[in-house]
C-alpha cells in the first residue's frame, strides 16, 4: 500500500488499485494530486508482477477536473501554476497509455474536465455507475482541452461530435456516453466496485504480453493509416506465437480448459 495523501496505490496479485484522494474537493486536481499520481503510475510501470490497474476516485466523484478553488487563488500566477499542473497531467496521461498493462476507469459521479474527463478518455476500457456523468468543461471557463482529449475524444465519437462536446460542454449522462463510445460498460451503482474488480481479475489472468502488445497497436493505430500498421501487426503477432503463453493457449482450446498464463 502506497499512501502519498491525495493518491493511494495498492498492488495486490497483479492489479494496481490506484485511486485519486481528494474526495472532500470531489478528487479535483491540483499540481500536488498530479505529482503524486505520475510518482503513483511510474510505480506501476517498475512493477514486475502488474497485469492490470483499476483507476478509481474516492468519495461521491471519480474526478471533477482541475481544482478550480486552487487556480482562481493564483491570480496572475495562474498561467506558471497551470503549466506545472498541466506539465503533471500531461506526464500521467502519457504513463497510462505507454503502460503495457491495460488500465480500467471506474466511473461514479462526475467525471470532469481534462483530470476526469481527460482520464476516462485515455483509459483502454470504462466501467460506469448509472449515476455517471461526463463534462468536457475547459471552454466553459475559458480554457482548452488538455489531457489528451483534443485527441482521444475524436478518435472515439467521431470529429463532429467531439467537436460539438468540447465547444457546447452538454452533461453527457452514463446511458448516452455508453451509445457515444466514451464508456464501455454501463452497470448499477451499487454494482460498480465490484464489476470493476471482476473485470480486472478476468484481465489480470490473461496473456500479458499479448494484452499488452494488444493496447499498443491499438492506441499506436489511431493515428496511422490501416496500411501503415500492418507490418506492426505481422511483427508483433508473429513475435507472440513464439511464446510458451501461444502455445498454452492453443492447448487450453484444444483441450477444452482455462488457459494459465505466466507472462512467458
Amino acid at each position: 500500500m502506497i499512501d502519498t495523501g491525495p493518491v493511494l496505490l495498492d498492488i495486490t496479485d497483479g492489479i494496481a488499485r490506484l485511486r485519486l484522494n481528494r474526495p472532500d474537493a470531489a478528487n479535483g486536481m491540483s499540481a500536488e494530486l498530479l505529482s503524486a499520481l505520475c510518482d503513483a503510475i511510474m510505480v506501476c510501470h517498475g512493477h514486475p508482477d502488474l497485469r492490470v490497474v483499476l483507476l478509481s476516485g474516492e468519495g461521491t466523484n471519480f474526478c471533477a477536473g482541475g481544482d478550480v478553488r486552487a487556480f482562481a487563488s493564483k491570480g496572475e500566477k495562474l498561467p506558471d501554476y497551470i503549466r506545472q499542473a498541466t506539465a503533471y497531467l500531461q506526464n500521467a496521461v502519457t504513463g497510462l497509455l505507454r503502460l503495457e498493462a491495460p488500465v480500467i476507469a471506474s466511473v461514479q459521479g462526475f467525471a470532469a474536465g481534462g483530470g476526469g474527463f481527460g482520464l476516462v478518455c485515455a483509459s483502454d476500457i470504462v466501467i460506469a455507475a448509472e449515476s455517471a456523468k461526463f463534462l468536457a468543461g475547459a471552454t466553459r471557463v475559458a480554457m482548452a482541452p488538455d489531457a489528451g482529449v483534443s485527441v482521444t475524444l475524436s478518435r472515439l465519437v467521431g470529429l463532429r461530435r467531439a467537436m460539438s462536446i468540447l465547444l457546447t460542454n452538454p452533461v453527457i449522462p452514463a446511458a448516452e456516453a455508453l451509445q457515444m463510445g466514451i464508456v464501455t460498460k454501463v452497470v448499477p451503482d451499487a454494482e460498480l466496485a465490484d464489476a470493476s474488480l471482476a473485470l480486472a481479475r478476468e484481465l489480470a489472468a490473461g496473456a500479458p504480453k499479448a494484452l499488452a502488445a494488444t493496447k499498443r497497436l491499438v492506441w499506436a493505430g489511431t493515428g496511422t493509416s490501416i496500411e501503415q500498421c500492418l507490418s506492426e501487426e505481422a511483427r508483433t503477432v508473429a513475435e507472440l506465437s513464439g511464446m510458451a503463453d501461444a502455445r498454452e493457449g492453443l492447448a487450453a482450446v484444444i483441450e477444452r480448459r482455462k488457459p494459465v498464463f505466466t507472462g512467458r
